[in-house]
């Protein structure tokens, strides 16, 4: 008989890499309902038809728009989901939703993207970087001395752990004391399709949050004097509109199809931030368009330096600056980017986690019998 599986999230309310893994993860699993703290139907469309289950925390003021004001609650809305009638249970987490609680015959695989961040290693930038007020500090240490502990507890509720990276993978060894799979997230190839025009600017992408520094690459462009155009939109987007000299566009949000031909008219992406993996340098070598990226997380898996990029060693805009000159003097294949974007194409990674979850499934079962 064919397994019933449910597909869990932490949160559905705006667009990033984290979401478009569940997008696939969905694809894989067409009728897997999907279950999450909070879903805003208008940003995904495509789930419209969708069997979509909320927590309490759906109907609480600004939980769209703040939904970090109620990560305290987060861990006891995920353990009252009822999950007890599936036999496979997928969790898409970042943050809280593996810690689901299921039947001892229910097989739970999580897609970790990341442990915590701001529960575990990036916990003091987290204070430093949000501005929290200080007359909060102790109250928030506490609050995150109880989540690392939930958090670490949660961790043996997974059977199984697939991650992103070799950086995560590292850190889910560190702080969850659990072997993990490496399946790199999908790329929509098709979508982002091989161009030779040349480039026009420096193009940089995200959500504009502190910890992306974001303001690294506008104080940089400011002083090479270079047209650079940021896409994206959060916290710190006024920050860097007032920073923005005349040679810095900031473009805000747009749409998929807008993105895909920003790419293409891009000179190279520039990614200045530690991420886990990092899906939009791969986008953007779907394109063609080589990467400057910052020489650590995600991005030592992704960007091949010579030929499809460059790294630069630290968070300095002395180090970025050297990186865009260096960049500008030497020549890209753009065919052999593309190429080297194609093995994380998404087809792939559908393939990879059907092929992962009917083989643990198989033991499982077994073992339950």
């Amino acid at each position: 008989m064919k397994p019933r599986v449910a597909i869990v999230c932490d949160w559905l309310i705006s667009r990033g890499g984290a979401e478009r893994v569940i997008s696939e993860i969905a694809e894989v699993f067409p009728d897997a309902p999907i279950y999450t703290s909070i879903f805003n139907k208008n940003i995904f469309p495509e789930f419209k038809d969708r069997e979509i289950h909320t927590s309490f925390i759906q109907k609480m003021p600004l939980a769209q728009k703040k939904h970090h004001l109620y990560l305290p609650f987060m861990p006891y809305a995920f353990e009252q989901f009822d999950l007890s009638k599936y036999d496979i249970v997928i969790s898409s987490s970042h943050s809280c939703a593996k810690g689901i609680i299921t039947k001892p015959q229910t097989l739970h695989i999580c897609y970790c993207h990341s442990p915590m961040r701001y529960a575990w290693d990036n916990c003091h930038e987290y204070f430093a970087q949000y501005g929290l007020p200080k007359i909060l500090h102790s109250r928030a240490k506490k609050l995150l001395h109880d989540l690392r502990i939930w958090d670490r507890l949660s961790a043996e509720r997974t059977d199984f752990f697939v991650t992103n990276s070799s950086h995560v993978q590292k850190r889910i060894q560190k702080y969850y004391r659990k072997e993990s799979e490496i399946i790199y997230p999908p790329v929509d190839t098709e979508k982002f399709q091989l161009s030779k025009k040349e480039g026009q600017y420096f193009l940089a992408v995200g959500r504009l949050t502190p910890y992306k520094r974001f303001d690294l690459v506008v104080e940089t462009f400011n002083q090479l004097q270079m047209p650079l155009v940021v896409v994206g939109t959060g916290k710190e987007e006024k920050r860097l509109q007032k920073m923005a000299g005349r040679f810095v566009t900031m473009l805000g949000h747009i749409s998929d199809d807008e993105l895909c031909d920003m790419y293409k008219k891009a000179t190279a992406l520039i990614f200045p931030q530690v991420e886990d993996f990092g899906i939009i340098p791969l986008e953007a070598m779907a394109c063609g368009k080589p990467v400057i990226a910052l020489g650590r997380g995600g991005a030592l898996e992704t960007v091949i330096p010579g030929k499809t990029g460059l790294f630069f060693e630290n968070q300095t805009v002395e180090d970025l600056k050297k990186t865009v000159l260096e960049f500008s003097a030497l020549k890209w294949d753009s065919s052999e980017i593309r190429k080297h974007a194609e093995k994380f194409n998404k087809s792939i990674f559908r393939e990879k986690l059907k092929n992962f979850t009917a083989e643990k499934w198989d033991i499982w079962r077994k073992t339950m019998v």
